[in-house]
């Protein structure tokens, strides 16, 4: 009972009442629509809508295409946990998307992040970075996932 009435206080709270009918106007292509309803539950630290504010930015949906701000947001919900905005975080680094200049090693940390959090893709990207790496960037990267993953994730 108890996790039953945490989940309805949940979804009627505004960090979340918005994402759902942002999604549907993302469906229809109504992106400005999708941003004002993604704009009040981001701004109330939901991580989805973090992460899909991310993707109109990345992709310019709506907005004008703007790497800097896409790569904010995935940061600001992968730093929640959210393990798609990690993977989406850890393609910018793999490219050098939205920063100065690629670097593998936070690639690296990222997509390592996401496959714990569960996505299914980030395996794969991160054996693809890895492969480009230096035992010693590797190493570096150990290191940064080592003190992240027990902050972002706690209870794995």
């Amino acid at each position: 009972m108890r996790n039953y009435i945490y989940a309805i206080t949940m979804l009627a709270s505004p960090a979340f009442a918005g994402v759902e009918e942002g999604r549907d106007f993302m469906e229809a292509g109504e992106y400005a629509n999708a941003m004002s309803e993604f704009l009040p539950a981001a701004r109330s630290g939901n991580a989805d809508a973090e992460e899909l504010i991310g993707v109109l930015y990345a992709m310019g949906l709506g907005v004008p295409r703007d790497d800097v701000r896409a790569f904010e947001w995935y940061l600001r919900s992968s730093m929640k946990g959210h393990a798609g905005a990690q993977s989406g975080l850890g393609w910018y680094y793999e490219v050098g998307r939205g920063i100065a200049a690629p670097d593998l090693v936070r690639a690296y940390l990222w997509y390592a992040l996401s496959s714990i959090g569960g996505d299914v893709d980030a395996p794969a990207s991160l054996e693809d970075v890895r492969r480009r790496m230096t035992t010693e960037e590797i190493a570096k990267a150990q290191v940064l996932i080592d003190d992240y993953s027990g902050w972002i994730y706690p209870f794995r």
